[in-house]
């Protein structure tokens, strides 16, 4: 990420949050402290700039954007039980779930608040008008998602398609919405916001798969959340998909047995763990998050060359190579 970018962001978070003193204030100043990735703003900059738009015009949506995705998993860490994000305690351990929920639902209007702000930036509002439509339809769909993804919960039956709709539904379509929004209040082309949009879709799939595989790559101290959370919760992950549909009769048994919640969950994380590296689930998973990748890269092939456009692609590689 740029450093320019980063000085920027945070600065705008700073200015936004950190000079009221009421509970509310305090609580998303906790959600939204320093140690997120901030790439779903970062993409948001970097789409307007690669269409011709500049940074000051649309970094109120950038920060919006922001935090629309921290809202997103404020509410995610009550529904999973999570106590821990970003190696700090989740906002519903720390606070509460009543003012969790409340500063949630909080930093979702903001994020409609940033977006009008907009108009003071100088962008036109039919453009404004147009990008709230995206992103409006893209927290629908990360709903959408959530809620296939409770009715999946245990199903090992869950097919490699029916997961990709989820996780286009319930992670990309938020990385669709920053780069097509950007590209639209950059007041780019149809042409080039239709580029980004996919480019966006693409890489958020890549990102999901890739972070279903940091259970098992990664660790807690690493990533910042528990690694058996996936299994606790019983939620149907590529590696475990995969690992379901390649293992031998005893290991499928063993799968069934904890996406039914019937194994003590350190002795169902270690088991899971055992099952998908014996079935290779790990380096076919990441393949296909590499094809995604591989794909968001082709999809910027139509943009005009730029340094907004290299860190564009440099992001469908890191979407797909980190350990957090």
């Amino acid at each position: 990420m740029p450093d320019g970018y980063a000085a920027l962001l945070n600065e705008e978070f700073e200015r936004r949050w950190l000079s009221g003193d009421r509970i509310l204030d305090a609580v998303c100043r906790h959600a939204l402290a320093p140690g997120g990735k901030l790439m779903r703003p970062v993409l948001l900059l970097d789409s307007a700039v690669a269409v011709g738009g500049r940074v000051a015009s649309v970094l109120p949506a950038a920060v919006g954007t922001e935090c629309g995705h921290v809202a997103s998993l404020v509410h995610d860490d009550i529904i999973d039980g999570d106590e821990t994000r970003r190696g700090r305690p989740a906002v519903h351990s720390a606070y509460g779930m009543d003012q969790a929920i409340v500063a949630g639902d909080a930093l979702i209007f903001f994020l409609f608040q940033c977006l009008a702000d907009c108009r003071r930036t100088g962008v036109p509002e039919d453009r404004i008008v147009a990008a709230l439509d995206v992103v409006a339809r893209a927290g629908y769909d990360l709903c959408r998602g959530q809620s296939l993804e409770s009715e999946l919960r245990g199903d090992v039956s869950c097919s490699v398609d029916t997961y990709l709709t989820m996780i286009r539904l319930k992670t990309a379509a938020l990385f669709r919405a920053s780069c097509e929004s950007g590209a639209i209040l950059g007041q780019g082309t149809r042409e080039w916001i239709g580029a980004l949009a996919r480019y966006g879709d693409h890489l958020g799939t890549a990102f999901q798969i890739h972070d279903d595989l940091l259970a098992y790559t990664s660790d807690a101290a690493t990533t910042g959340k528990a690694a058996a959370s996936d299994v606790r919760n019983r939620r149907l992950t590529l590696p475990v998909i995969l690992a379901y549909q390649s293992a031998d009769a005893a290991d499928r048994a063993r799968i069934e047995d904890i996406m039914a919640g019937a194994v003590a969950v350190e002795d169902a994380y270690t088991t899971m763990g055992e099952i998908i590296e014996r079935t290779q689930a790990v380096p076919a998973s990441r393949a296909m998050a590499w094809r995604n990748a591989e794909a968001a890269h082709d999809d910027l092939a139509v943009l005009p060359p730029s340094p907004s456009r290299t860190r564009l692609a440099r992001l469908a590689t890191l979407a797909v190579d980190r350990d957090r």
